[in-house]
């Protein structure tokens, strides 16, 4: 049974995280010949404001 973790920036649409699920569960059923009951994903999503790249987040933390 593949998991599938993946982790991104909240604010995207429904829509637009339902298709992700469907192509990474489209995904595993190819590459590991498993049927689609036997995947499952996780979509873990974080605020921009708990995301920084070299110190910076995505999304102040204070107003500046």
């Amino acid at each position: 049974m593949p998991i599938i973790d993946v982790t991104i920036l909240a604010g995207r649409p429904p829509e637009k995280r339902l298709a992700l699920i469907q192509a990474l569960t489209r995904a595993a059923v190819e590459s590991f010949d498993v049927p689609p009951e036997g995947v499952r994903v996780l979509l873990r999503e974080i605020p921009p404001e708990h995301f920084a790249v070299a110190g910076t987040p995505k999304k102040p933390l204070v107003p500046g």
